[in-house]
């Protein structure tokens, strides 16, 4: 690892200028974008490189590949050199297909294995993936991370919650790695079938997929359920790859693993780089995903900078607090007031006694409305009362008025991987 900030720009200077001449020699997708730039005088630096080269959306990609189907044309390698594929869930627009090679594939799981050595995984531990794999590429990543590591790798795929349950108390499961939605779920129903996980084996659960591991409302709920484990947040794209660990030393604080990518936070409005303690959008550019790379992708994740060059942890690489605050096509605003996704989940994570929820978004008059559907588990407060306290903690967190509407318990769906809580009608 880099001991100092210029030796992190150095290493990412020397794959850059790798990178960008087997663009330029061999990739379709890049050769047009990259050869009207004179890269002898623009990268003489990481910082030139960021203002010479316009940014990349996901509609560019998805353009791409809907004009040279099914996977258009940013490879660098024939297409028989081409092992995995993999694809976003679409729950944001159309689903981007991603292929890899056995190379840039190993080094992604190089990158998850930074991310679960920062979360304290060792060859001692047993660990379950509690979910159904599907092309989703984080799970598969960390599973094959957590092999490698020589750890002991359970899959809990096509099986009950009850059943994973029951599988983690006979093999004595010391770590889970699951999306903060379904960790919930799991001590819910732990609760509801009389375990009691203040004796389990587990000492770490690893949260992805999701917002919500550096939520502090949603880690305290998770605490509750999980009591004696350490809390662990991490974040990855379908197009990127694994990108964040949790600093081993500050709770709520992701470091991007910077040997692995150019890491850019920029601000929405002007697309220049904003100042440590303000929000903008993550951009990056992926250094060892070299098959299929991106240059300065726009990863639609809003992040706030962190102050300072060195983190207590002793790192130079960028961090940002507080986790992925929001998607910039998920926040709205609503009379004049900016609300992001886990603005309103801190908010509702606060009561121990909802057991899930929804968000609805329309639109009247013109204007956005939101309103929020909650189940109750706990008869520890009225329905009226706790719809009235929760109305008054949105009044004093967020400055608005949400109104909250109490649905039948086990109406509202329930979630492996990517939770879809906020839906709209506008």
């Amino acid at each position: 690892m880099a001991s100092n900030r210029n030796q992190i720009l150095e290493i990412q200077l020397e794959k850059l200028r790798e990178l960008i001449d087997k663009c330029l020699e061999s990739n379709p997708f890049w050769k047009t974008r990259l050869a009207s730039i004179d890269w002898e005088t623009n990268l003489d630096s990481v910082e030139s490189f960021c203002k010479a080269l316009p940014l990349l959306n996901k509609n560019e990609l998805i353009e791409d590949q809907t004009s040279h189907p099914p996977y258009g044309t940013n490879f660098n390698y024939p297409l028989s050199k081409y092992c995995r594929l993999s694809q976003t869930s679409g729950t944001t627009g159309s689903p981007i297909r991603w292929l890899d090679t056995r190379h840039s594939w190993q080094r992604m799981i190089e990158g998850w294995k930074i991310v679960l050595e920062k979360s304290n995984f060792q060859a001692a531990d047993r660990v379950i993936f509690p979910f159904s794999f599907g092309p989703f590429i984080g799970l598969w990543l960390a599973f094959e991370a957590a092999v490698q590591m020589e750890c002991l790798v359970i899959t809990g795929a096509n099986l009950s919650s009850s059943m994973r349950l029951k599988m983690i108390q006979e093999h004595a499961i010391t770590a889970i790695c699951c999306t903060p939605t379904y960790a919930i779920r799991l001590g819910q129903i732990a609760k509801a079938d009389g375990i009691d996980l203040a004796e389990s084996s587990v000492k770490k659960i690893i949260l992805a997929g999701e917002p919500g591991g550096s939520i502090p409302a949603t880690r305290d709920l998770l605490l509750a359920l999980w009591p004696n484990v350490q809390i662990y947040d991490h974040h990855g794209m379908t197009e990127v790859g694994p990108v964040t660990y949790q600093c081993p030393k500050r709770w709520g604080r992701l470091h991007v693993i910077e040997s692995q990518f150019i890491p850019e936070i920029i601000s929405k409005d002007s697309s220049l780089p904003v100042s440590p303690g303000e929000i903008g959008e993550l951009v990056l550019t992926t250094l060892d995903r070299d098959a299929s790379p991106l240059f300065r992708y726009q990863t639609g994740d809003l992040v706030k900078r962190s102050l300072g060059d060195r983190c207590e942890c002793g790192t130079h690489e960028l961090a940002f607090d507080g986790g992925i605050l929001s998607r910039t096509d998920d926040m709205i605003i609503v009379r004049g007031v900016n609300i992001y996704p886990g603005a309103v989940e801190s908010v509702i994570r606060r009561f121990e006694e909802i057991e899930e929820y929804q968000v609805k978004i329309t639109r009247e008059s013109g204007m956005l409305k939101v309103g929020v559907e909650i189940e109750l588990s706990s008869p520890a407060h009225s329905p009226e009362k706790m719809i009235q306290m929760l109305e008054e903690n949105f009044k004093s967190s967020l400055a608005i008025r949400i109104p909250v509407t109490l649905v039948p318990l086990d109406s509202l769906p329930r979630y492996e991987l990517k939770s879809k809580r906020w839906l709209r009608y506008d």
